[in-house]
């Protein structure tokens, strides 16, 4: 068995910590993991991406173009930058919450999210989208947004291993003072993720 997860996001958004349980919950459930970060300039908002391999039959810790088996997207422009990672076939899950370049060169389009929403979903059918920031928000924290977008993984059934042993990561992982607002993300968006893709 292989499967690979490639996480999109920008600096500040959590990329690291949720690949860091993803990685946590593969093993827990028995498989061999390998992960790798490709982080630019994070502290500014930068491009970051984590890399999580699963499965024996991992051959190095990047994965190579047109390989991965789904793609959890926490910013669309940075989702899109991703997707030529993505197999055949592969899954696209993304957090609609768009956050614009903190400088953007003299001549370059304006940022406009919808027009990548709309590619999103005009290119990638399955593709499942909602504004994980905002539901993170609405139940203590926007910062738990990563979180919200595990539960919604683990919603959709896109990952080979139980939520049920996510969660376990997560409490063990998460401080105690954060864990309530956290596990409340997580599952009011596996719910709502259940509800949009109708599994």
């Amino acid at each position: 068995m292989k499967y690979d997860i490639l996480i999109a996001g920008v600096g500040g958004q959590g990329v690291v910590l949720a690949s860091r349980m993803l990685a946590l919950a593969a093993m827990k459930a028995g498989f061999h993991v390998s992960t790798a970060e490709t982080i630019g300039m994070s502290q500014r908002e930068g491009s970051v991406s984590s890399h999580i391999r699963i499965g024996k039959e991992v051959s190095g810790s990047l994965i190579p173009i047109g390989q991965a088996d789904l793609i959890l997207g926490l910013e669309p422009a940075e989702t899109i930058r991703n997707l030529p990672f993505l197999r055949e076939g592969g899954k696209v899950l993304v957090n609609t919450h768009a956050i614009p370049p903190a400088s953007r060169p003299p001549g370059s389009p304006e940022y406009d999210p919808s027009a990548l929403l709309s590619f999103l979903r005009a290119n990638y059918p399955d593709v499942l989208c909602s504004d994980f920031t905002e539901l993170a928000a609405e139940v203590g924290t926007y910062r738990a947004a990563n979180v919200a977008m595990l539960g919604a993984a683990a919603g959709a059934r896109v990952l080979p291993f139980s939520e049920e042993t996510l969660k376990a990561v997560l409490n063990a992982e998460i401080p105690e003072k954060y864990r309530a607002v956290n596990k409340a993300a997580f599952e009011r968006a596996m719910k709502c993720i259940r509800f949009v893709s109708g599994t």
